[in-house]
């Protein structure tokens, strides 16, 4: 699966075959459904079903997995005893809704429960993609889920959990080259798509706020206090040499720029760098800002300063040695080094780094969330310690839902640029799964200040991840 933007191929559904609201023919107009109530927000934005989609583009999503009865059996039997316990509100099929929260109503219980039982996770959100079942606050329902992930399935059944999970593909390495096609596949999507939920800043990262909970036209004065937080913990100023590892679409460059920096920013996106390029030059900072065309381990020079804002995620475990060895290397005697990340448990990291998961599937190919601990160990290991350290998750988390708001806001024009209804569900669902986890405090964000340590850089001990094959690779940056 690749992260290309399909062309719509949306056709209403022919007489007969299965609409979303687990009925046939015409899906129920807006504002109704067929038990009275609400009609749940995302199916009256995104209609889809398995007969509308394009199974070229979605083959996993247009097509149910074989039988498993008795895996299908056991996802059932588990999924409907953790319903029961946790506060939703669950309609399966034609059945009566039961329970009380946010409401989680499955238009399609077997295919549901086969997905789930056949792929675990991967399933659950290939289920929503294709249709099958929908939320009216859908961030809510996956909240109540990963702040009860640990009781879905008793302790005993956990030690089966190798029977749902998949080992990452080898094709989605970050190598220098596996690194770039990773990248395209997700930043290269289209710009257009990025600035229809962005704020104007195209800050693609937490922002702070002033207070919470956020407002939408606060939105980019949050980022650019973010940024300035960054480039304060950087010493970044009047003359300071400053690496940016990770371009985005330019924000932090131009306002270190602002501040009389003389800046080279490297990315992998050939679209990031095209719109970067061009919005430095409008702001009048060409000559002081070079963007390049670059993977980190090919980068060269001395630097005062080396900011990276939630890069580490995409490095992957396995290179992690590479990319805190190029922050200490790249760092001139006296520099600092800003790094914001987001962050999860180490326990969790560990168990996640050996998985294939729906978001390395459909949405960060190759990435790896670190745990704080991984974080100080890997920079310890280059030479690096930390002399900062602040955590405000609960601001990711209202970032994320005024991007997922206004990326709701803009569906028909998000549809004219050529995104079909599997693609805007799951770029729904990978919002709001991401804010769920936040707000769960199941993941949080960071900003670390790394300084040169006083003791040598330690050998690469090699501990709880897995050790790089990769060598420092040096290129030629464009």
């Amino acid at each position: 699966m690749t992260l290309s933007a399909p062309r719509s191929t949306d056709q209403p559904a022919a007489p007969g075959t299965p609409s979303p609201d687990g009925g046939h023919g015409t899906p129920t107009p807006e504002g109704g459904h067929p038990d009275g109530g609400r009609h749940p927000a995302a199916y009256t934005r995104y209609p889809a079903s398995r007969a509308t989609t394009d199974p070229d583009s979605w083959p996993d999503v247009a097509r149910l997995p074989a039988p498993a009865p008795v895996r299908t059996a056991i996802a059932r039997t588990l999924l409907n005893r953790a319903f029961a316990r946790l506060p939703l509100r669950i309609r399966l099929g034609d059945a009566p809704a039961a329970g009380t929260g946010p409401a989680l109503t499955v238009h399609d219980p077997d295919a549901f429960f086969r997905r789930i039982g056949t792929s675990g996770l991967i399933g659950f959100g290939e289920s929503y993609m294709a249709g099958e079942w929908d939320s009216d606050d859908l961030p809510g329902v996956l909240t109540v889920l990963a702040t009860h992930v640990d009781e879905l399935v008793p302790g005993p059944l956990r030690t089966l959990r190798g029977a749902w999970v998949r080992r990452r593909p080898a094709a989605d390495r970050n190598s220098v080259s596996g690194a770039r096609q990773n990248i395209r596949r997700h930043y290269d999507l289209s710009n257009e798509l990025f600035a229809e939920f962005l704020d104007p800043t195209m800050t693609y990262s937490s922002a702070v706020f002033g207070a919470l909970p956020a407002r939408p036209e606060e939105l980019a004065e949050a980022q650019a206090r973010k940024i300035d937080r960054l480039l304060d913990l950087a010493a970044v100023g009047e003359g300071t040499r400053l690496l940016e590892i990770g371009t985005g679409w330019g924000e932090l460059a131009l306002r270190a720029a602002a501040r009389g920096a003389q800046v080279t920013t490297i990315t992998l996106s050939a679209e990031q760098r095209d719109l970067a390029v061009r919005r430095i030059a409008e702001a009048g900072y060409a000559d002081r800002v070079t963007v390049r065309l670059c993977d980190y381990r090919e980068v060269e020079g001395a630097y005062d300063a080396v900011v990276s804002v939630e890069m580490i995620e995409a490095v992957g475990a396995e290179f992690w040695p590479a990319y805190f060895r190029t922050l200490r290397e790249r760092l001139a005697p006296g520099g600092r080094v800003a790094l914001q990340a987001i962050t999860m448990e180490h326990q969790r990291m560990l168990h996640t780094g050996r998985t294939h998961t729906w978001i390395s599937k459909y949405v960060f190919p190759g990435g790896l969330i670190p745990s704080p601990e991984a974080v100080t160990r890997e920079a310890a290991r280059a030479g690096l310690k930390v002399t900062a350290d602040h955590g405000y998750g609960e601001h990711y988390a209202e970032t994320l839902r005024l991007w997922r708001e206004r990326f709701a806001e803009r569906a028909e024009r998000v549809r004219e640029l050529g995104f079909d209804t599997v693609f805007q569900r799951m770029w729904e669902l990978y919002l709001a799964y991401s804010e769920a986890g936040f707000r769960a405090r199941y993941l949080d964000v960071r900003q670390f200040r790394l300084a040169p340590a006083a003791i040598p850089a330690q050998p690469d001990a090699g501990g709880e991840r897995p050790a790089t094959a990769d060598h420092h690779h040096q290129g030629v940056c464009r």
